[in-house]
Parts: structure tokens; sequence; C-alpha cells
């Protein structure tokens, strides 16, 4: 009765991860979805009397292979816009041929598993214990479906390399051409500090110039962005003007970049 109670609802919940993982559009919560289904088939394993099964998908699947995309994606970054711009010729056939392969092999799983007859645990653990009925079955019976999870698992890692592809229209510069673009710009030396030591205990106050006045260009733009959005704002009228100019012009360039 407790078997068949956690099947059906381990089975709703690797369900509903999956749909979630197809349907997100977010690359990073599909990530935490296909996680998830494989959490429950771990647990599966377990209930079905095969610890080592269990094991290795946890540490293998769940902890090793799955969790290195997922921190990929997190480091890197996926941007919404790449998703309407093609880097791969021809992706959309061998995408539609690959699901249709897919969608013939989930037809096929499914009439194997309701017309076949059951095998039961004692008859597949007959030669020798888990490990080495496992070994035999996969280099033997079921080699080519082993292979072929190999490949989709490079497949996989293909695809989080993909998603964190940003075409490049122009070359990286280098170290020596950003410094002669530096010496050759309006500001040679370094930005100044913000005003940490000089009026408040936060990095989001202006530093003050040798004549007193408030350096626009010491203020963190991202960190002005949010000081103006959740106003976060000092009480000194010129420190809180400084913030706003420096917030309103990462706008203003933000639009720029959008634009182009």
């Amino acid at each position: 009765m407790g078997e068949t109670i956690t099947f059906w609802v381990l089975a709703v919940v690797s369900v509903g991860a999956a749909l979630g993982m197809v349907f997100n559009r977010k690359a990073v919560y599909s990530a935490l979805m296909l996680g998830t289904v494989m959490l429950c088939l771990a647990v599966l394993y377990a209930v079905q009397d095969a610890p080592f099964l269990a094991a290795v998908q946890i540490i293998v699947y769940t902890g090793a292979i799955m969790m290195l995309f997922l921190f990929v994606l997190m480091l890197v970054g996926v941007d919404s816009s790449d998703s309407f711009v093609e880097t791969l010729r021809g992706q959309r056939f061998w995408g539609a041929l690959a699901a249709l392969g897919f969608a013939v092999l989930i037809i096929l799983a499914v009439g194997n598993a309701v017309f076949s007859g059951e095998a039961g645990l004692a008859q597949a653990t007959a030669q020798g214990g888990y490990v080495r009925s496992i070994a035999l079955l996969l280099f033997t019976k079921y080699v080519f479906a082993f292979e072929v999870t190999s490949a989709l698992l490079i497949t996989a890692a293909l695809g989080a390399m993909v998603l964190a592809h940003r075409e490049k229209f122009t070359e990286k510069a280098t170290q020596k051409d950003l410094s002669r673009a530096r010496f050759l710009g309006e500001r040679p030396s370094p930005l100044p500090g913000p005003g940490t030591y000089a009026r408040n205990n936060a990095i989001d106050m202006p530093a003050l110039l040798p004549d007193g006045s408030v350096a626009e260009s010491s203020v963190n733009r991202y960190i002005a962005r949010y000081d103006v959005e959740h106003g976060h704002l000092p009480e000194d009228p010129k420190l809180a003007e400084a913030i706003k100019h420096t917030a309103e012009d990462d706008a203003e360039e933000t639009t720029n970049e959008v634009t182009k």
C-alpha cells in the first residue's frame, strides 16, 4: 500500500516537473525542474529495492551533471532576446526530426510497458546481485540504449553551450586597446571612489571633490538605479540629485543599447 501511494505521488510530481521543464521560458527554471524529475526517479529506485541505482541517480545525474548545467546557466546568464536569433543553421529541421524520433520512442516505450508481461525483481537480479545484473544488461541487451543515453548527455552539454553563446559582431578589445582608449579619452585617471570615508558609511554615497562639489562619477550606476527605484535617497539634496543624475544616465545608456 505504501509503495503504491509513493508511486502515485511521485508520478504526479515527476510529470508536473517534466511539463514545467518543457514549457518554462527560463533555462534556469527548466534545469531545476529536470533536477526534480531526477530526484523523483531516485526515490522510485529506492522504493523498488534498488539502492545502487538510487545512489547513482542522485550522485551522478542530479548531483554532478544537472547541477553543473544549472551553475553554468546561473553564472553565464541567458538573455531572452537571444531566443529569437538563430546562431546555428538548420537547427529547426534537426530539432523537428529529433522531436519526431523522441515521440516514436515514447510510443514504443508505452506500448512495451502496456502489452508486455511483467518480469519481476527476482528475475532481473537472478544473475548475481544488483550490480552484476545491471552491468550485464547494460553491456549486452541494452548496449545501444546505453550509448544513446551517452549521446544525449553530450547533446545536453552542447545545448548548454549554445544557450550561453553570444553572437559577437566586433573583436574583443585587448588590454592594450583599453589602455590606449583610456588615455585618449577625457579621463585617463581612475574614477573617484565612493564617499564611504568622507561623510557616510555606504558605497552609494557620492564622493566630494576638493572644492566641495559632488563627484557624480563616483556612484555606481546600478546602485544609483536601485536607490532611485526604491526611494533610498540621502537627505542632502546635492547628494540625492547626483544619484538621480547617475540613474538617468544609466537609463539613457540602456535605452541606446537596446535601440542599437
